[in-house]
């Protein structure tokens, strides 16, 4: 992730997580997006897909080409995207919103038709949450490099969604993924994020 320095201190004199820099929009995500345990199933199937469309590429890059995306590929509705004809591939091969990558195209639609074979919204969410007993793993790192690229759990979830027809979910991605919507709490202990995203699911 480029991670530089393992705490900084910003000029609102709030301690973070160095990965986000000082860029207001990556500042923005971290403060308010990443870490948050998110239960909504639709949300974490958009936030799969675009942890799927980084590989190779910086988050940021990502980032701030999501309204884009979501744009794009209406709204990230599976039902929508699992009928995406040849012809609306080009479409988005065309897009210059999005990073073009027709092998990452072609993998979104077809994890919307997993997805929906999953059962959807409330099926995939309790899926995803029924691995971590329906609360974060919070986690108490001190420094970025002591934060893993991928775990154990990550790989048995990778391996069980690749058996399940999803593409692009390798165990660096569903890491990556599970930080980014709660399921771990990643926040470093001294950044004034930490104690706040912690919760169960009510």
């Amino acid at each position: 992730m480029g991670w530089e320095h393992s705490l900084i201190t910003h000029e609102d004199g709030l301690h973070r997580c160095g990965w986000c820099g000082t860029a207001p929009d990556y500042v923005a995500y971290h403060d308010t997006e990443w870490g948050v345990p998110e239960y909504d199933g639709r949300a974490l199937f958009e936030k799969l897909l675009l942890d799927g469309f980084q590989a190779g590429l910086s988050w940021i890059t990502i980032l701030r080409k999501r309204d884009s995306y979501r744009e794009a590929f209406d709204g990230f509705d599976a039902e929508k995207m699992a009928r995406y004809s040849t012809e609306k591939k080009a479409e988005l091969m065309l897009n210059p919103g999005i990073v073009r990558n027709r092998l990452k195209i072609d993998a979104a639609v077809t994890n919307a038709q997993a997805y929906l074979d999953m059962g959807g919204d409330e099926a995939f969410s309790d899926y995803l949450w029924g691995y971590m007993d329906d609360r974060p793993l919070v986690n108490r790192f001190k420094h970025l490099d002591q934060v893993p690229a991928a775990t154990p759990l990550a790989e048995t979830i990778s391996k069980d969604l690749k058996k399940r027809g999803f593409r692009f979910v390798g165990p660096t991605i569903v890491y990556a993924f599970m930080q980014a919507v709660g399921m771990v709490n990643d926040h470093l202990v001294d950044c004034h994020r930490h104690g706040a995203v912690s919760g169960e699911r009510t």
